[in-house]
């Protein structure tokens, strides 16, 4: 992908998804995301996600990282132990998560002004 910005053919600034966790991927750890960090192009934007069970302790790491999160069904279906969730489930758990260290979630507004000002 770093090529691919490197040659002019990504628009700038490049988004990456950093996903954690899948078989045969990098591992759900922070010295992994911290090497793949240190390899993004300049003024990158990114995200940082985990699947299953590391799903919330990445969005506290994709925070304190300086990055964006995600979170979804699509990466983990459960609340906790035996707990199906919801996507607003998800949701509000890591707003609790991003609050609790201090930050704050950006509204939809202001994630469109940041994307439009890059």
């Amino acid at each position: 992908a770093s090529r691919l910005v490197a040659e002019g053919l990504i628009e700038q600034p490049p988004l990456f998804q950093l996903c954690m966790g899948l078989t045969y991927g990098a591992p759900a750890t922070t010295k992994a995301i911290q090497t793949m960090l240190d390899h993004l192009p300049p003024a990158a934007h990114w995200s940082g996600f985990a699947i299953g069970r590391m799903e919330m302790p990445f969005v506290a790491q994709a925070m304190l990282l300086g990055g964006n999160l995600r979170v979804g069904l699509e990466d983990n279906l459960y609340l906790g132990r035996g707990v199906l969730a919801s996507n607003a489930q998800l949701v509000t758990r890591a707003k609790e998560i991003v609050e609790r260290l201090g930050g704050r979630l950006a509204s939809a507004e202001e994630v469109r002004d940041r994307v439009l000002r890059a």
